[in-house]
Formats: structure tokens, sequence, C-alpha cells
């Protein structure tokens, strides 16, 4: 196993690259001594960084590799972050573009997708199906044991609270999955295979544990966290617990603030990919290029390999709908889990008809089927492309 860490660091054009990233490897490891230390000085070099690599971009920019020795940090995301770009993150433009770690840096994910597949029974060869409780906001727990009641007959596999949405007294966090629960029981019972319900965890560090540990204890199947609010350590401490035996999805709520700008914060990639793989999550919520917000193919790939990388679930959302299904298990194939929010929520023909246009779509796709309008006939699929489009 590598006993190294290697991070590639973008510059724009004016930077002098060489040099910044100089800095980063002394300033961010051991820094410089003085003579007092001179007879230690053969162990201080053992902790600092080296860059490795200077390449040059288009349009004058720089890329820099600057490799870290591993015994730096304590194998957790918080030290990472703190050396790689912790205080040099204030000294001017430079953007993480990715990070190279040790095979077993950090918390392996408990579940991953072939995980969440054994949990619910889905053996054959076709991506998982996942909705949204939409309204985000405004209901009681009945109302989202109604809507459950209604995409479970219809042969969903996973449903997910939407990450806006906390511990509030209307739909209280334990009363949500109480309310929630006899509807997977039955379905359970007719079918034989479960239904993962993703509840959202909230409150302060200490609470979003104690949560966890009463919905689980309660029988909850599955959590979800919005990590980038919420922290590494938090999920890091959930994917750890023996008695938090679920598996964790994680929302990238926050990640356009850390990603957005050109030329500070981390790459997609590194952020949604490497990082939430390396936190214990064990299926990463992010846009799919495809859909509703304006996000980078290139960007989606790069999460979409980091995540395969450690067997984490790659779930595309963010506007997706029964339309866009084929596109996306051209590219994908069928390790993947399709998450709709209005794709399924707001199908012309009611929710249980979105879940059943999604089951339609990937049978067709399976079947090679054309895709075309004209080609559907009546029914669940029809409608939705008629109403959303193809994608």
């Amino acid at each position: 196993m590598t006993t190294f860490i290697e991070v590639d660091y973008q510059f724009p054009a004016g930077i002098d690259a060489r040099r910044q990233a100089q800095a980063i490897a002394i300033g961010q490891t051991a820094g410089s001594w003085d003579a007092r230390f001179q007879h230690r000085e053969a162990q201080l070099r053992g902790h600092l960084g080296e860059v490795i690599a200077i390449a040059e971009l288009a349009a004058g920019r720089h890329q820099a590799t600057v490799r870290f020795p591993a015994a730096n940090v304590d194998g957790r995301l918080g030290s990472l972050l703190t050396m790689i770009f912790g205080k040099y993150s204030l000294a001017g433009p430079a953007k993480v573009m990715a990070i190279r770690l040790p095979e077993r840096f950090g918390q392996a994910p408990r579940f991953g997708l072939g995980g969440i597949r054994e949990r619910l029974g889905v053996h054959e060869q076709r991506p998982l199906v996942m909705a949204i409780f939409k309204p985000a906001l405004g209901l009681t727990a009945a109302d989202h044991a109604a809507i459950l009641a209604e995409v479970a007959v219809a042969g969903l596999d996973i449903i997910k609270d939407d990450e806006i949405l906390p511990d509030l007294p209307m739909a209280a966090t334990l009363a949500r999955w109480e309310a929630c629960a006899p509807v997977i029981e039955a379905r359970r019972d007719q079918t034989g295979r479960d239904l993962l319900y993703a509840v959202n965890l909230s409150g302060d560090a200490q609470q979003v544990q104690m949560l966890a540990l009463q919905l689980v204890a309660a029988g909850a199947n599955a959590l979800l966290l919005n990590v980038l609010a919420y922290g590494f350590p938090v999920l890091e401490a959930l994917a750890a617990d023996p008695d938090i035996d679920v598996p964790i999805f994680t929302h990238p709520a926050l990640a356009g603030a850390w990603c957005g700008a050109p030329d500070y914060g981390f790459a997609y990639g590194a952020l949604l990919g490497t990082l939430m793989a390396c936190g214990g999550a064990d299926a990463v919520l992010y846009p799919a290029h495809y859909g509703s917000l304006p996000f980078a193919a290139a960007d989606e790939w790069a999460i979409v390999a980091a995540l395969r990388a450690r067997g984490v679930a790659p779930v595309p959302s963010a506007g997706v709908h029964p339309g866009m299904v084929g596109r996306i298990l051209d590219d994908y194939g069928t390790e993947v889990i399709l998450n709709a929010g209005t794709g399924i929520m707001d199908h012309p023909q009611g929710a249980a008809s979105g879940v059943l246009a999604f089951h339609e779509a990937i049978e067709r796709w399976q079947d090679a089927a054309p895709r075309t309008l004209e080609d559907l006939p009546a029914g669940p699929l029809r409608a939705a492309v008629e109403k959303w489009g193809q994608g």
C-alpha cells in the first residue's frame, strides 16, 4: 500500500504554479525549522511534502501535483482536508482537482451498491428506482405514509426525504418513520422484497448520531445525510458505528459553494467522488448532466469513477424523469440508482404511474426497443414523455 497522498492543484494564468505548489508542499506539512532542530532534520524532512509534477494546460493555466506523506494525517477526512488545503485555501486562486489516497484510506462503505441490492433482494440486472417525497415541506407524517403506499405497490425500490426537511414538529423524523414502517412491512409481506426509506438526519453532531441510533432501533432501514452541511466527521462516525447497520445515502447540498468557482475550492470529482467514497457513504447523490441543473458531463464521470472504485452506488439526480432513462442507461449500464422527485411524484397519471413509467423505460432499454414518442404504446411511459420529453 502506498504511503503517500497525491493532490493535483490547478492554478489560473498569471500564477507561478511551481512557487505556489512549493508553498503548499512545505507550508501544509512540516514547514521550516532553525538550528535548534538540525539534529532532527532527517525526521522532519520525512514529513515534508514534495512537488512531483508541473503541467502546462490551455490558456496559460498550470496543474501541479504535490505528494504528501500519509503519516502526516490520522486516516480521517478532517485532518486530510486541513493538510491538503487548510490554511492555503486562503492564499489566493487554486483549485483541488484530484486526490489520490492509499487504497484503504478512510472509512470503507459498509454496503455500497452491492449491499443495497442484497438488502432489497434485487439480484436481476436492472438499475434501482428511487423517489423523493414531494412536496418537500408542509406534509404530515401521515401524508408521507399515504404517498409511500401509492408508490410502494408500483415497485419502487427506495424513497428518501427531501434534504430540505429537518426534524420539524409537523412531521418529526421518528414520526415519519413510524408512519411509513407499516407500509414497508406490508410491501415486504406481499412481494418478499424490502423497500428502503432513507430518512433525513438533522441536528447538531451529537443529535445527528443519537437520532440515527433511535431510527435504526425503531427499524429504519436507510439514512440520508447532507454531508457538506453537517461535516465529513459526522458521516465517518455514522458509517463506523456498528449499531447503525443500514445504508447511508449522502446528498450534495452546498457542493456548488465548494466547487462552483473556476479557480477556487474543489473539483466535483474530488469532493462528491473521492471524499464521499472515503467517508463511508454507501450511495452518493449528485446532479446528472442530463437534468435540471447546469452540470458538466466530465464532472459527472469523474464522480462516478471515484465512487465505483470503492463500490459506492452512483445516484444521478436533479431533473431525472422517465424519458431520459434510456440515455442514462446507455452511459451507466445497470449499476446505478435512478433518483427522481417530480419525475415520479408529478406524473400526469399519479405517482404510482411515475414509478411504472421508470420500469417501463428500463424494460424497453433492456429489450433494445425504440424510444421515440411515436413508438411508445399508451401508458405511463408515453404519458411521461408527452409531459417531459426524452431528455
